[in-house]
């Protein structure tokens, strides 16, 4: 340039707009792939949640399935077992709660507390309980003596807290989603 003419500040403006917006897209095209592979991967999405057709668990019956690498108990309860969970004074139980707050809602909006649907875990040191064992007719954790009711509700041992309540809804009458 010579001294004679002024200096033109738009083509260097535009030259570091254009080469900043070239490495803006350059980097998040490099960067995409990389962020993309932490995400979860399809199987894992898919183990999310799993479908459980009630109609193939007999009453008195107990289904194991697993998600998310845990057990889920769905237990058939008989009529016998409901009465059991339901007539439990709150002040015998280490963890206070009742048996219909341990059910979901089914499609009609009401309550049927035939299905127990839990995660077969112990509270204690996450053992799997055997079911229709122990002093209260519900399960039992063999590796450390833990005894849960026909509600899953921590009555005798060192088990802190009562078996766990998956999220779960009714698909329909007879199908539950878990997860």
């Amino acid at each position: 340039m010579s001294e004679n003419q002024p200096e033109d500040g738009s083509k260097r403006d535009f030259i570091f707009l254009a080469t900043g917006a070239v490495t803006a897209a350059g980097a998040a095209a490099v960067g995409w792939p990389l962020v993309a592979q932490m995400g979860k991967a399809a199987d894992t999405l898919a183990a999310g949640s799993i479908e459980i057709d009630l109609s193939k668990v007999a009453e008195g019956q107990q289904l194991k399935m697993l998600w998310r690498g845990k057990p889920v108990f769905v237990r058939h309860r008989t009529p016998k077992e409901i009465a059991e969970a339901e007539s439990v004074d709150m002040a015998d139980l280490k963890d206070p709660e009742t048996d219909d707050a341990r059910l979901v809602a089914g499609p009609n909006g009401a309550v049927d507390p035939k299905y127990l649907v839990m995660v077969g875990v112990c509270t204690h040191f996450g053992c799997v309980p055997v079911g229709e064992q122990g002093d209260y007719d519900g399960w039992y954790c063999p590796c450390h003596g833990s005894h849960y009711d026909t509600s899953g509700r921590i009555r005798k041992g060192p088990a802190p807290t009562n078996m766990v309540i998956p999220p779960y809804s009714f698909v329909n009458e007879t199908v539950i989603k878990v997860g």
